[in-house]
């Protein structure tokens, strides 16, 4: 008889003086005999629980929580613009069925902090794709989102934002991003009437401003080429001053005449006074002017160009050329003041809607911004340690109720018989794929 089979017909022995024994009574006392066994492993897998517990590294979590704005109207042309941007129909249409009531907000912003975009330039912001190690994008972002946790308060609709990471600052400057990425996000895709009213009205203000400065510039070069600054001044001063000096041609000629019936024509004092009336007559000649128009030239044009034709050292455009300059200098000054009306009146819709712009779009709201974490939530090394523990010991326990119950088994026992080939079966595939890689080496 063999060592195995005198301790196996020992063991049924010991079993069997006590068959009214309860079941648990002999596995305690089978464990009890094999206790040093179990107190070595045991032993052995505290220490392997302790080393892989302290192995693990640490992780902080950094949290913050917001409250988006409840307002209808925004909302929905919001979610109209993130379906244009974000191209996810299906998703959003069966999103916008939970908008009509309560905090539909939320829902919203939880979409658009889970969406491709904020994980995309978060990514390209931490490089996170270096930090986590993967080669590809796609398991970057599902790190990510395995180590974020977004949440929503069902009652007051707030939402919490948790980052994990190893490195606390990082996880901070994590929960940060969410709320960064969010609100530019939401910049960039609002597309609501305040702000496409806001847009024309920029683009409608620097047209005007270039008309406006245009119409300035011509009114500018017209008056300079022409000195013509008020008509209607200039033409009152020129009627008073060419008055005078008529009324001072008729007294001298008058005088004349009573000079040369006194003293004759070849005196000095008569031709002081004929020298002193062709004066007259040339200044007012100059002052008249004529109204004759240059050949080929439309009213605009001689107005334009009759500064420079005429005497460029007078004062005042000539009196017969005021009413000939005072079309075109009233159609250029009409156009700059119906350009600044027109620029005044848009600088105030600009603001008006640059304001509306403002309360339109929805801002998200910090409850709690992300704080420095102080302690690490993760792992917790004495209950990893007792678990792994205890599953060693467990484990070692029922191998060693099995191997008992396998000595226990009867050598034709058909479960005995169909393990033994089973394991016959593993053991030549085993040996066989070790002499093949033995051959290809």
């Amino acid at each position: 008889m063999t060592p195995n089979s005198s301790h196996t017909v020992s063991q049924q022995d010991e079993l069997s003086q006590s068959p009214a024994e309860p079941r648990w009574l002999v596995h305690s006392r089978l464990l009890w005999n094999r206790r040093r066994m179990l107190v070595r492993f045991t032993t052995i897998s505290l220490l392997i629980s302790l080393g892989i517990s302290f192995a693990i590294p640490k992780q902080y979590k950094s949290s913050t929580s917001i409250m988006p704005p409840d307002e209808p109207g925004s909302s929905a042309m919001l979610l109209a613009a993130l379906t244009a941007h974000l191209g996810s129909l299906g998703t959003l249409g069966g999103l916008a069925g939970g908008l009509p009531g309560g905090h539909s907000n939320s829902e919203l912003f939880i979409f658009l902090l889970r969406s491709g975009t904020v994980s995309s330039d978060l990514i390209d912001r931490f490089n996170l794709q270096q930090v986590y190690r993967n080669r590809y994008r796609v398991d970057t972002a599902k790190h990510l989102a395995r180590v974020t946790r977004i949440t929503e308060d069902k009652k007051s609709g707030a939402i919490t934002i948790e980052v994990a990471d190893t490195d606390r600052e990082r996880a901070r400057e994590l929960a940060q991003g969410y709320l960064d990425e969010l609100n530019q996000l939401v910049m960039r895709t609002t597309t609501s009437a305040a702000h496409r009213e806001r847009v024309f009205i920029e683009q409608r203000l620097h047209s005007v401003q270039a008309d406006l400065e245009d119409a300035e510039m011509r009114l500018s070069q017209f008056s300079s080429n022409n000195t013509a600054i008020d008509i209607k001044e200039q033409t009152r001063a020129t009627v008073d001053a060419g008055a005078k000096v008529q009324a001072e041609l008729m007294v001298e000629q008058s005088g004349l005449e009573s000079l040369r019936q006194i003293y004759g024509d070849g005196n000095m004092r008569v031709r002081e006074s004929e020298a002193r009336i062709a004066s007259l007559q040339s200044q007012l000649v100059r002052m008249t002017g004529s109204s004759a128009p240059a050949a080929g030239e439309g009213l605009r044009d001689t107005a334009m160009k009759s500064g420079d034709s005429g005497d460029k050292a007078q004062l005042y455009p000539p009196l017969r050329q005021l009413p000939r300059l005072g079309v075109p200098y009233a159609d250029l000054s009409r156009r700059v003041r119906v350009q600044e009306a027109v620029f005044e009146l848009l600088t105030q819709q600009y603001e008006t809607a640059r304001i509306e712009e403002a309360k339109d779009v929805p801002a998200v709201n910090v409850i709690d911004p992300p704080a420095l974490p102080e302690k690490k939530f993760f792992p917790p090394r004495l209950l990893l340690t007792l678990l792994l523990t205890c599953f060693s010991f467990a484990c070692v326990s029922s191998l060693i109720l099995a191997r008992h119950y396998w000595s226990m088994m009867a050598l034709d026992d058909p479960r005995k018989n169909f393990f033994g080939e089973v394991l016959l079966v593993l053991r030549r595939r085993f040996y066989s794929i070790r002499a093949f890689r033995g051959a290809a080496t």
